[in-house]
């Protein structure tokens, strides 16, 4: 069977739903109830806007129930305004329920975050414009995060959906004498600051939301008032053709209707309504004329099941020539709003363009209601139908970004409760831009989210106008403002994580940057002053420190600095390329005296520990960068003036060294001295900073016998870096005082130094 229905491309569409559509006796009563009373609490009130509020909160519900919303959700629509004038929703939990008192607190929230979202206080605007796009998208999120219960999202949509229409109808009957000019520019400028807001933020939730009677709505009204004169344009070109367009739709209908029908598929066929604002997008989007669009003329083919869906599109395909390149599938594909529609455009009758749609009855359902079209999915399912529904929730929760997981076989309202953004927080700076921090974000986060230098100098912060500490956790919906000091940078406590200071990962990051590159910087400048001492005493006061820095294989001067300041470079070698650099001759080393019989080795030094190949009685010292021990691999370096310096293979200085002069490189070997001798070793240890730690790791490492000469200690963030000099014989011994450091409580790491 084909059904045939033919509506007009109008304005409007069908007559709006009665306030108690689809609700049983019980509820209608109980919706009654609430028309009385807010009646009564409202009375003469109006809204900023100078809309009575008792007509605005009636056309607000009724919207609601034209989307197939339930009773408590046009209860708490009708009682919107309600928290505002009874100072709190206790008397509404008293007399309709907590959950019609937590609706319309929510939606009492949203109507306060009116004044942060509009177009006035976040700058002039752009279609064009990223960073305005962007805002406006945080924007969105943020009217999301406001609320526990998507509902009172709908309820807000419905809300602005009203305020437009009142405002068109005021436009429309409004006759004022002889100020009527004067008022009409105030009330346009309002109308305007509305229909951007509109168009910015609520059209596209309602899109989001899939909720297509309030979308189209929202976009045409806002258009009117936007550019008034293209609207009229549009409509008036709709209206000329209507006649003409409705004889040729019905003609359409019937010739498909008959094909349908000698196929066997069962179908509703309406002509589509082609709303004004969705026209002008495509005549400016693609540069055409009204005349040249194809979809003005539509037809909407509505089937039992998606196997019908492609049966019907083939029996259009079979009736009238496809248009190339016009076929849009959004069944197998659908939209991220979840929309699922075939889309064709044809060569119709008269050789005239026809836009077809083919969809089930329930992708038309969702079309057309969206997100509220699972209230009515909802009731009257069984259990096995649990699972179904489950699956859209778990949609709308993607669609959202929303977090949690969906509970099988929960209700709508526990799981839609749950569903709050609850790991962002959306606060605003004094000028109306919006920031998202993470949860439990304070003062600091917010700044540092703004800027790192505003984060570095924050010393305090007003959240909306009052003066808070700065481990204050903000609000979605503040508006926050951060005092600062001219200079100076953060505090250590803010990295103590017991104190609360901060929540985001980006600002403790930035702290420790911070105090690293003062860090940094300290030790810069103690190997600049140790490079000048040497300098100075080599009679190299003005050398060139950029192909000094380049002759001992660093890139930069800063680099070079920083490892003087670590104790990575030797003197020596500074010196042996100053003078290398001036063009003089090394040092030559002291002949020995032969008469003198040599004096015994001190313990420590190296003579005999290391052999060189194929060479004798060369001068050997271990390098005081890697300290090398028996049986590390080990090379040589020849320097100026000071024999061979024997390094671990693996050290880095060598590896600079090499690579400039790699014919200075000499391959070593430990002696047999080397056995049982005591060797300089340093250590780095890195462990979580407490009362005793050093003692504790001295303890351990005399407990293996192990001589400390010298300790190194720094605290930073509640870590400290240590640094112990201490002789071992061997290699075995070495390992032993690792593990014995390793297990003392609160050590992150050690390694040789």
């Amino acid at each position: 069977m084909v059904t045939t229905v033919v509506s007009l491309y109008s304005q409007g569409e069908a007559a709006p739903e009665p306030l108690e559509a689809g609700l049983d006796t019980a509820q209608q009563a109980r919706l009654a109830d609430a028309v009385v009373f807010a009646g009564s609490l409202y009375a003469d009130r109006v809204l900023s806007t100078g809309e009575p509020v008792l007509p605005h909160a009636l056309g607000l519900a009724t919207s609601l129930a034209a989307i197939g919303m339930d009773e408590i959700s046009r209860t708490a629509g009708l009682l919107f305004a309600a928290p505002k004038y009874l100072d709190g929703t206790d008397t509404l939990r008293e007399r309709f329920g907590e959950e019609v008192a937590l609706l319309a607190a929510g939606a009492e929230r949203l109507y306060q975050l009116r004044v942060a979202t509009r177009p006035g206080q976040l700058g002039k605007r752009s279609p064009d414009d990223d960073a305005q796009v962007a805002q406006s998208e945080v924007l969105r999120k943020m009217v999301l995060g406001m609320v526990d219960d998507v509902r009172v999202v709908l309820i807000r949509l419905a809300s602005r959906t009203q305020t437009l229409r009142w405002m068109a109808k005021r436009s429309a009957d409004w006759t004022g004498g002889v100020n009527r000019a004067a008022q009409d520019q105030i009330d346009g400028r309002e109308r305007t600051v509305y229909a951007r807001e509109t168009l910015d933020i609520y059209a596209p939730l309602a899109n989001r939301l899939g909720v297509w009677q309030l979308k189209w709505e929202l976009e045409d009204l806002s258009f009117r008032f936007l550019d008034p004169d293209a609207y009229l344009r549009i409509a008036r070109l709709l209206d000329e053709k209507r006649a003409e367009r409705e004889q040729y739709i019905a003609e359409a209908i019937r010739a498909l209707s008959a094909e349908l029908l000698a196929a066997g598929v069962t179908a509703e066929i309406h002509g589509r309504p082609k709303h004004i604002y969705s026209i002008w997008n495509k005549m400016r989007s693609k540069g055409l004329e009204f005349s040249e669009l194809y979809d003005v003329r539509a037809l909407r083919v509505i089937v039992e099941d998606e196997k019908a869906c492609f049966a019907a599109l083939g029996v259009a395909h079979n009736l009238w020539h496809p248009v190339p390149d016009e076929f849009d599938d959004y069944v197998s594909r659908p939209k991220g709003n979840n929309y699922q529609s075939l889309h064709t455009a044809v060569i119709g009758p008269q050789g005239r363009t026809l836009e077809v749609q083919i969809r089930t009855t329930e992708m038309h359902r969702h079309a057309e209601l969206g997100i509220a079209a699972h209230w009515r999915y909802k009731e009257g399912r069984s259990k096995a139908d649990a699972q179904g529904f489950d699956d859209k929730i778990a949609w709308l929760r993607q669609l959202l970004a929303w977090r949690d997981e969906v509970a099988q076989g929960a209700g709508w309202t526990e799981a839609t409760r749950r569903a709050a953004l609850n790991d962002v927080v959306y606060a605003l700076t004094p000028l109306g831009k919006v920031v998202d921090i993470p949860a439990g974000g304070t003062p600091i986060d917010f700044a540092y989210a703004l800027h790192t230098e505003l984060g570095h100098r924050c010393r305090g912060a007003k959240l909306d106008g009052q003066i808070v500490q700065l481990d204050t956790p903000i609000r979605t919906g503040q508006r926050v403002e951060i005092l600062t000091a001219k200079t100076g940078g953060p505090s250590r406590d803010w990295l103590n994580v017991e104190r609360g200071f901060v929540r985001s990962g980006r600002a403790r990051q930035k702290i420790r940057q911070w105090f690293n590159n003062e860090a940094l910087a300290d030790t810069i400048a103690s190997g600049r002053a140790t490079l000048e001492r040497a300098l100075r005493r080599e009679g190299g006061a003005h050398a060139n420190l950029d192909a000094l820095a380049a002759k001992l294989g660093f890139a930069k001067q800063d680099e070079l600095f920083a490892a003087i300041g670590r104790d990575e470079v030797n003197l020596r070698p500074l010196q042996a390329a100053l003078r290398e650099l001036k063009g003089g001759e090394p040092r030559p080393a002291r002949a020995p005296v032969p008469s003198r019989a040599p004096r015994k080795a001190a313990r420590g030094s190296n003579a005999g520990s290391v052999l060189v190949v194929g060479m004798d009685q060369v001068l050997t010292q271990l390098a005081r960068c890697c300290k090398p021990v028996p049986p590390d691999p080990i090379r040589g370096f020849i320097t100026r003036g000071r024999g061979a310096s024997i390094h671990r293979e693996d050290c880095s200085a060598f590896r600079r060294l090499a690579a400039a002069t790699p014919e200075r490189v000499l391959d070593v070997q430990w002696g047999t001295a080397a056995a049982g001798r005591g060797y300089a070793v340093e250590i780095a240890v890195v462990a979580q900073d407490r009362p005793g730690l050093l003692r504790d790791i001295g303890d351990a490492l005399a407990r293996e016998r192990i001589n400390v000469t010298a300790v190194r200690t720094q605290s930073r963030d509640d870590v400290a870096f240590m640094r112990f000099m201490f002789e071992v014989g061997d290699l075995a011994q070495l390992k032993r005082a690792f593990g014995v450091v390793k297990e003392v409580p609160g050590v992150i790491r050690a390694a040789r130094g």
